[in-house]
């Protein structure tokens, strides 16, 4: 199973660009505080996507018999 990994990446751009480029407030928010949060939001969700991936292919396959039965007629 591949790892969605693009909604993490664009939440992290989002969040570096907030972080880096811009440097306003609105109304007593900084939208550096907010795009550090994004941007660690991002690798949180991105590190999750990428455990759960690599959990989700070592499931062990177990072959069981299969039973055969004769039709009524």
């Amino acid at each position: 199973m591949v790892a969605d990994a693009g909604p993490p990446l664009v939440l992290m751009a989002i969040g570096l660009v907030l972080w880096v480029a811009v440097s306003s407030t609105l109304g007593g928010i900084f939208f550096q505080t907010i795009g550090v949060i994004l941007f660690v939001g991002g690798s949180v969700w991105l590190a999750a996507e990428m455990i759960q991936a690599r959990s989700l292919t070592r499931h062990r396959v177990v072959d069981e018999p299969v039973v055969y039965r004769d039709r009524r007629l």
